[in-house]
């Protein structure tokens, strides 16, 4: 039994990580076709434009899926709205193993894009719901955490699968259906988010969760500042309050998109095969998942260090490196460097976003915006968020064949400048502020 008076741990980490498991579902099903477009282009002669389409119609999904999450999720409760989006991802993993021509397979990847973009708003806003404000950055990270283990876990799946023979794609989308219901089950034995639950009237349910994790004491004072914020804000998105959180996060998702790194996510092993010399298919596999082993290490160091560094300093670090290893990265392909050198500036790259912007995004788009509109704020950035990753996807080889991989990323670099005077100029510093303590600085702010 939980001491009343100082609450138990295991009371939030426990439905903090079942949360989080759509993080990883995030992440192997955005990935897994990384591994997969290699064998799917070739067994289907697809065009360029055709792969950009089968690549980039999970992104569709997502925009949709962020979108219903908003209005769903403040009427209905987070909790119910993750079970769907659990639902869809094991319908989508099965769907997407079965297709035999694009349009079939674009359908079945859009559903899974609806459980993406519905999980990608409400995992992260779930567990910054439940958390102290002393540690909120690192229980928000671990969705990201989830994440990055989810794309390791799809580029390892589609390594070992790549002997398997022609059918060897359809068995990398089909393996996703075991988490999927895994996750499903696991949401059935978790409480709906305290905060949700006061501004539905349902104060005691939520002052029960919250004592199980803080005390009593601790959650009574927590419940009035609940209270207190959602008392004390009224209106819409649009309300002059509200604009300038929302387009901080709108920004922050944006330049976290626009800096390329699902260039790498997704056409990781098309980059390696078609612009690095002496590559297979095996070898250019075998480079994702020393990326993704990177990427969960990365985010590991960014964790430990979101509640101590903050998340300013983290973010303004990461899109520095990240512009630095971009132009690294156009070099070494111009030049026609060796396969290792490319991959190393191409871990340094994917590591400095692992560190900052990975983690960073996360937090900052779950904490920056009031209470009363949080839900909706989020999957507005969200959807701002999908839009820029669709857009990345969709012209990516375009670009290539446009501006050739080198100039590329030199684009990507370009914007990683940007980014970083971004953060420095008008993004605030968070770490260690309660949402309620954030929401009274935004109102204190010159409109």
């Amino acid at each position: 039994m939980p001491d009343h008076q100082q609450g138990a741990a295991r009371y939030l980490y426990l439905p903090a990580s079942v949360a989080a498991i759509g993080g990883l579902l995030f992440g192997f099903d955005t990935a897994v076709i990384n591994g997969a477009i290699v064998f799917l282009k070739s067994q289907f002669g697809w065009s360029d434009s055709q792969t950009e389409i089968a690549a980039s119609s999970l992104l569709l999904g997502c925009i949709v899926g962020a979108s219903l999450a908003a209005f769903t999720s403040d009427r209905f409760g987070r909790k119910r709205v993750l079970l769907a989006a659990a639902a869809l991802f094991t319908v989508s993993s099965l769907g997407s193993a079965l297709p035999r021509d694009l349009t079939q397979f674009v359908f079945a990847r859009v559903m899974g894009g609806l459980a993406i973009g519905i999980a990608s708003t409400l995992s992260p806003l779930y567990i910054a719901e439940i958390s102290p404000a002393k540690s909120r950055g690192l229980m928000v990270s671990l969705n990201q955490l989830a994440i990055v283990i989810g794309i390791l876990l799809s580029y390892s799946v589609n390594y070992l699968l790549t002997g398997v023979g022609p059918a060897n794609w359809r068995w990398m989308f089909a393996s996703a259906a075991i988490p999927s219901i895994c996750f499903l089950i696991a949401l059935l034995f978790i409480s709906e988010s305290p905060r949700w639950l006061v501004q539905k009237g349902r104060e005691r349910e939520a002052e029960r969760f919250l004592a199980q994790m803080v005390g009593s004491e601790t959650a009574s004072g927590e419940i009035k500042a609940i209270r207190d914020a959602i008392a004390e804000e009224s209106g819409t998105l649009l309300d002059p309050t509200f604009r300038k959180p929302l387009v901080v996060a709108i920004l922050i998702a944006l330049f976290s998109q626009f800096t390329g790194i699902n260039t790498i996510i997704y056409y990781g092993s098309l980059i390696f095969l078609e612009h690095v010399p002496h590559q297979t298919a095996s070898t250019s596999l075998w480079a994702n998942v020393i990326i993704g082993a990177i990427n969960f290490v990365a985010t590991i160091l960014g964790m430990s260090l979101i509640d101590r560094a903050g998340r300013k300093p983290l973010l303004m670090s990461a899109f520095a490196g990240m512009a630095l290893s971009l132009i690294a990265v156009s070099a070494a392909i111009h030049f026609q460097a060796s396969a290792i050198v490319v991959l190393i500036f191409v871990l340094t790259y994917v590591a400095c976003f692992a560190v900052g912007v990975g983690t960073g995004t996360w937090v900052m788009m779950a904490e920056i915006c009031p209470t009363r509109i949080r839900g909706r704020a989020m999957s507005v950035a969200t959807v701002f968020l999908w839009c820029g990753t669709l857009l990345v996807t969709l012209t990516f080889l375009s670009l290539v064949n446009a501006l050739t991989a080198p100039g590329t990323f030199l684009l990507y670099a370009t914007v990683s400048m940007a980014a970083f005077l971004f953060v420095w100029r008008l993004v605030p510093e968070t770490k260690g502020r309660t949402l309620e303590e954030i929401d009274r600085w935004w109102r204190a702010r010159p409109t």
